[in-house]
């Protein structure tokens, strides 16, 4: 790991135009994610001519869902993408250790491992408010107590992180850990995390199955929006997002029967409904209200949206989105025809890491230095 020449307060005062990145859930398919990142970092030294380059020292607001949140903090980190890639390919197939029998109604995962392993990663006395951060970092859980989705942000000007007004009850003082370890902990597949927010205890689950399982266009508004008070400027020329995926999995079942959709069913494909639909929206709204510069075909009506969106409406921003289609025909137009679907569309597929990478590096080529062109300097 690079070592931290910067915090992400600097970030707060620089000039210049903003550069955020926005990771999606799919846990272990974040690996994906992660050889998309390896070809962003590579342009950027090649561009740069700064061949250690980490992508903290580029952008300058991070976030992340579930295993995007693993990406995105350790990104904020200073990590570069070799060393997320070492921890992926070391870790993955610890973070999904079976639970015990008689947990196994309850959750397919034990998380002592991956509790362990983001506590060693980042720092078990590590909290939001950290300066080893060195970019903003936004974070999406869900409350299961309150019933509502938390993304929640370094930010210093956020109304619950105000030092001042808050005290020890600040998000800030939060352990980083544990609101990762939230993040991550998706309904059926991993317990839920119990988290002390000042005097008050909640319950959390995965930020996946709120809307923000792809979280880029909250991240828009929390960089511009009054309510979050950063207030970042707007326009084409002033903010770049860069968005990307773990890979679409449509669960299509052109065979299916009313009577097969019962609770077993149910329990086990609503959360990757959830997911599905909540990257799709964030992603049209981008394309939208952003210029989208490159991104695949979102569905059959709308096209991929690029050099559309509302008419006569000034774009706020520009916009690329990076992602995978992991159906049969979506790995042959990668020229991927030696993969299976089936090995790199599950969340838990930790048998077949190597061929998620195989993805990742076919979906990298897409990556173009024009992308960014504007925003290199």
């Amino acid at each position: 790991m690079t070592q931290p020449s910067s915090s992400f307060k600097d970030k707060l005062t620089k000039t210049g135009p903003r550069k955020l990145l926005a990771c999606d859930g799919g846990g272990i398919r974040g690996i994906i994610s992660v050889e998309i990142l390896a070809k962003i970092e590579a342009e950027l030294r090649a561009a740069s001519g700064k061949p250690d380059l980490v992508l903290a020292d580029y952008f300058d607001y991070v976030a992340g869902t579930s295993t995007g949140a693993i990406i995105a903090t350790l990104v904020s980190l200073g990590f570069s993408v070799d060393d997320i890639r070492a921890f992926y390919i070391k870790s993955g197939a610890e973070m999904f250790q079976p639970a015990k029998l008689w947990e196994r109604l309850h959750t397919k995962f034990d998380d002592d491992n991956l509790t362990r392993m983001l506590k060693d990663v980042t720092g078990e006395e590590t909290t939001l408010g950290s300066d080893k951060l060195r970019t903003l970092l936004m974070i999406v859980l869900r409350n299961a107590t309150t019933d509502s989705p938390w993304p929640l942000s370094n930010n210093p000007n956020a109304k619950y992180n105000d030092l001042a007004v808050r005290g020890d009850g600040s998000n800030l003082h939060l352990p980083l850990w544990q609101l990762v370890r939230a993040s991550t902990a998706a309904p059926t597949y991993f317990p839920p995390e119990v988290v002390d927010v000042g005097p008050q205890q909640f319950v959390f689950v995965d930020g996946g199955v709120t809307m923000y399982n792809n979280p880029a266009f909250q991240l828009f508004l929390m960089a511009t929006t009054e309510s979050y008070r950063l207030c970042w400027p707007t326009g084409l020329d002033r903010m770049l997002i860069i968005s990307v995926g773990t890979g679409a999995s449509a669960n299509a079942k052109k065979d299916l029967t009313p009577r097969e959709m019962n609770l077993i069913y149910n329990a086990s494909n609503i959360p990757s409904a959830l997911m599905a639909a909540a990257l799709h929206e964030q992603d049209f709204l981008c394309r939208v209200f952003g210029k989208c510069l490159a991104g695949d075909l979102l569905d059959r009506e709308v096209g991929d949206v690029i050099g559309q969106g509302i008419k006569d409406a000034s774009k706020l921003f520009t916009y690329v989105r990076y992602n995978a289609e992991l159906s049969r025909e979506g790995l042959d137009a990668l020229g991927l025809q030696q993969i299976n679907p089936a090995h790199v569309q599950q969340m838990d597929s930790v048998d077949h890491i190597a061929e998620m990478q195989e993805v990742g590096r076919a979906v990298g080529v897409k990556v173009a230095i024009e992308h960014f062109n504007g925003f290199t300097a």
